[in-house]
């Protein structure tokens, strides 16, 4: 195997500001500690946190790289103390708390996944998406075969994946998108009903949808004034799980409706768990999810790619909001 080299190829943020504050730079190859192994990418995922780290609104946990990126697929090139999962020439995706937009990223070695038959860019963005919907919709939700799921943001990365992953483990699934196009998109990817939020209100859509029921589960990236409407639209023992604030962390609500349906709203971030939580959820997804995307009843749905250099357009083109599905850096 030919010699590591001793720098690489990063995407920096230059200052907290706008996408052209992303600038390729050289930085060290990094070294794996105890349980890590050392890849070299060949595509990283684009994820909306991304976007909010350059901002400066969404520091790196303690000990995490300050380069961006959050999920990758490539090979493992070298093993850290105590590792022993993987070895070098495997090829995995994996969930990783920083370091992704570069030639070379750690992980841990528990949050890795084998790409199986994936092609590398859908296998990097595979992770953060899969990690993030399994735990907040199965695990923290609690959604089974026979519930109905609202899903806002259904053309985003984590909607089309939730679309997909809830429809095939047998739930019905109401997805809200902001435009026609978007809406017939989530319906080719299985959803059963999609609102076009700028022109219909989903309140009423649910219901209408469940029989008057409402949505035994809602996954909210919006905040804002979605928070009480999604308390209208859930069905009594109904579950909230809020992943975002895209809207307003902030909002006015009646909590009688709480109370009266019983309702339970939580929410998680998943960059910040620890390394034992994001293994749980990475064994889950291993057991649950992985077997549905060999099958080909879950796919990540890719919009574009950008090389690695571009990370500023692929930026922009995220914040326009126009793409349904993922955006992915190559290498």
């Amino acid at each position: 195997m030919a010699a590591r080299p001793v720098t690489m190829t990063a995407i920096g943020i230059r200052t907290p500001g706008d996408a052209d504050v992303l600038v390729p730079e050289q930085r060290p190859v990094p070294a794996p500690g105890a349980g890590e192994i050392l890849i070299k990418v060949a595509a990283a995922g684009v994820n909306r946190p991304d976007v909010v780290q350059r901002k400066g609104l969404y520091p790196p946990p303690p000990g995490a790289s300050d380069i961006p990126g959050l999920e990758i697929a490539g090979e493992v090139v070298a093993i850290g103390p105590d590792a022993s999962r993987w070895k070098a020439g495997d090829r995995v995706m994996a969930l990783v708390s920083g370091g992704g937009y570069a030639e070379y990223c750690l992980a841990h070695e528990s949050h890795a996944l084998p790409v199986g038959t994936l092609p590398m860019i859908e296998a990097a963005a595979f992770p953060e998406t899969a990690f993030t919907v399994w735990h907040n919709v199965f695990e923290r939700g609690g959604l089974k075969a026979g519930e109905t799921l609202l899903v806002h943001g259904g053309t985003s990365g984590i909607g089309t994946t939730a679309i997909q992953l809830a429809k095939a483990l047998g739930a019905t699934v109401i997805a809200t998108a902001g435009s026609d196009e978007k809406c017939a998109a989530c319906r080719r990817l299985g959803a059963d009903v999609a609102v076009n939020y700028k022109t219909e209100d989903f309140v009423a859509a649910t219901k209408t949808a469940t029989g008057g029921k409402g949505a035994d589960v809602i996954l909210d990236m919006v905040g804002g004034d979605y928070i009480a409407r999604n308390y209208e639209a859930a069905a009594v023992e109904g579950r909230i799980v809020q992943i975002a604030f895209m809207g307003s962390a902030k909002a006015t609500v009646d909590f009688m409706r709480l109370m009266l349906k019983r309702l339970h709203h939580t929410g998680s971030t998943l960059r910040s768990r620890s390394v034992a939580d994001k293994a749980a959820i990475a064994r889950a997804v291993a057991q649950t999810v992985l077997p549905l995307v060999a099958a080909g009843q879950v796919k990540p749905v890719i919009y574009k790619t950008f090389p690695l250099t571009e990370a500023a357009a692929a930026h922009r083109l995220m914040e326009s909001s126009s793409h349904i599905g993922k955006i992915v850096l190559t290498l």
